[in-house]
């Protein structure tokens, strides 16, 4: 069957996944293969204090990167999409969306980004014995009520960005598991109820009168559900009418969800390391965690597996704008680069440096930094007045910065809680440059990491497989699906740590130690 009858027979999934600088569309076929992609980039903005995105920016760049995917199709195959086997959303995890009664946002979204609910974070984890990391939707509620905001009493629900699209689009408030366990632990499939009764005793003490049940969305796990696209949510993703009602949509999952499913990365002792904005590695596992650290979240696979995961605010950011700042350098000697020679040339040439930077020493820290300590973003590099201080060097530095906080995190689930791993898959903008970040995310974790043909694509991709599922998993779990569907001849690359620079990694690794203290007084 051709590419033109398989959208027109409805053979054909969406996935949509909100990211932190770009939303994008990736549309595949029954064999699981790209045909068509749309894009829509975006920034957060900080305002009072709080690092958010407008609604008015949401539903346009929703719009928008639709369009752009229906723009794609066109010029490929002659013909623009009414509907789909199956869809998907899928967002940043975490973060705050609160409503009333009328479906109204009481307060500016507040993204994963903002380290503003440090005190709930610190209460709830110690109520429950069970980490609650500060961008959980849950502390930012609990935050919330400490601060006697105004907005509480006229809580109706709340939920996270991928749960309002999906509401916009089907009526429903559910969210996939994954998804969910950024809200609230998990335990069995839904909220833990053992946690919830003792939230229950906690929030009656603050006199908040709202029904915690009520508030949270519904939990299902990948492939449940009968949610579909309303007449209203059709127009509201295609306002030129084409795009027709009825279309299934999947579980709304986090990026982290879609991450494990673009890696093939739900069965226990696999993981992946994504690599955006920011950064974060998920280590499914094979036994619970014997203690409970700041630095580790459990959350779940889109099945409800429990995942090991250390979640670092800042990746690429810094990394982008020193690309784009010799970008400048090149414009102005009269030779203008493009940008993906540009990232490919300073990258490539990254692996001329030392294997422990010649003593220079980068921070990426443009938010705050939980798992390396740090409350405040502040940019900043040091070196040794006796190191070797060359292009080379510096920006091995930075890419190495872009996954040390992840290994400060890494560290502690290979040495205090004996995680073993079979095998880790990266995915992300990091990984673009063929060969260059993955061997040093090898080097830094010392273990093997794959590269699949599919990195680039990223959650967006995940999210389309996971709408797939939906429609073609015919009762086989999730895991059994990817690994006779999706991934049984998928090519990937894999690389082995070198010896030379596990040891140099790590001579880094010390020196970033050493100098925090300097970062955490330049952030104050």
């Amino acid at each position: 069957m051709t590419v033109q009858k398989k959208i027109q027979n409805n053979k054909t999934y969406l996935g949509i996944e909100f990211g932190s600088t770009r939303i994008k569309a990736v549309l595949i076929d029954d064999t699981f293969a790209p045909i068509a992609a749309g894009s829509h980039d975006w920034e957060n903005r900080y305002e009072n204090g709080v690092w958010t995105y407008s609604l008015e920016d949401i539903i346009s760049g929703l719009r928008d990167c639709y369009a752009s995917l229906a723009a794609d199709v066109k010029e490929k195959y002659g013909i623009i999409p009414e509907s789909y086997g199956a869809m998907g959303i899928s967002g940043m995890m975490h973060g705050y969306m609160a409503f009333d009664e009328n479906d109204d946002l009481l307060v500016p979204f507040r993204t994963w980004r903002n380290t503003i609910t440090e005190q709930a974070a610190s209460e709830l984890s110690q109520l429950f014995k069970f980490n609650i990391p500060q961008r959980w939707s849950i502390a930012h509620l609990y935050q919330a009520i400490l601060n006697n905001e105004e907005h509480i009493s006229k809580i109706s629900h709340i939920n996270t960005l991928a749960g309002y699209i999906h509401y916009l689009l089907t009526g429903e408030r559910s969210v996939g598991v994954g998804e969910a366990s950024g809200i609230f632990p998990i335990e069995n499939g839904t909220y833990n109820a053992k946690y919830m009764e003792k939230l229950d005793t906690l929030l009656k003490e603050k006199n908040f009168d709202g029904d915690i049940r009520e508030i949270l969305p519904a939990v299902l796990s990948a492939g449940e559900g009968n949610a579909a696209l309303t007449e209203s949510g059709a127009k509201l993703l295609d306002p030129t009418g084409v795009l027709k009602a009825g279309v299934k949509l999947c579980p709304p999952e986090g990026d982290a969800g879609t991450g494990m499913v673009a890696t093939d990365s739900v069965l226990p002792q696999t993981g992946n390391v994504s690599a955006g904005t920011s950064i974060f590695a998920m280590l499914v596992l094979s036994k619970p965690l014997l203690g409970y650290y700041p630095e580790i979240d459990v959350v779940t696979t889109p099945d409800g597996s429990p995942v090991a995961m250390v979640h670092c605010n800042n990746c690429c950011s810094e990394l982008d704008a020193w690309v784009n700042a010799f970008g400048e350098f090149a414009a102005l000697c009269g030779d203008p680069m493009d940008k993906s020679k540009l990232y490919e040339t300073l990258y490539k040439n990254a692996q001329n440096g030392d294997p422990d930077c010649g003593g220079t020493v980068a921070y990426n820290f443009l938010s705050g930094e939980p798992v390396a300590g740090a409350e405040n973003g502040r940019p900043m590099y040091f070196r040794t007045p006796d190191g070797k201080f060359s292009l080379a060097n510096f920006f091995r530095a930075q890419l190495y910065s872009s996954m040390a906080a992840l290994k400060l995190g890494m560290d502690i689930l290979f040495e205090n809680e004996k995680v073993s791993v079979q095998k880790i898959t990266g995915h992300g903008g990091l990984f673009k440059v063929q060969g260059v970040a993955q061997q040093f995310l090898a080097d830094g974790l010392n273990s093997a990491v794959s590269v699949m043909k599919t990195a680039a694509e990223g959650g967006a991709w995940g999210m389309a497989v996971l709408a797939a599922y939906a429609a073609l998993g015919n009762g086989r779990s999730l895991p059994e699906f990817l690994e006779t569907e999706v991934f049984a001849s998928m090519e990937s690359v894999t690389v082995q740590p070198d010896e030379k620079g596990v040891a140099g990694f790590a001579a880094f690794i010390e020196n970033y130690k050493k100098g925090l203290s300097a970062e955490y007084a330049a952030a104050k």
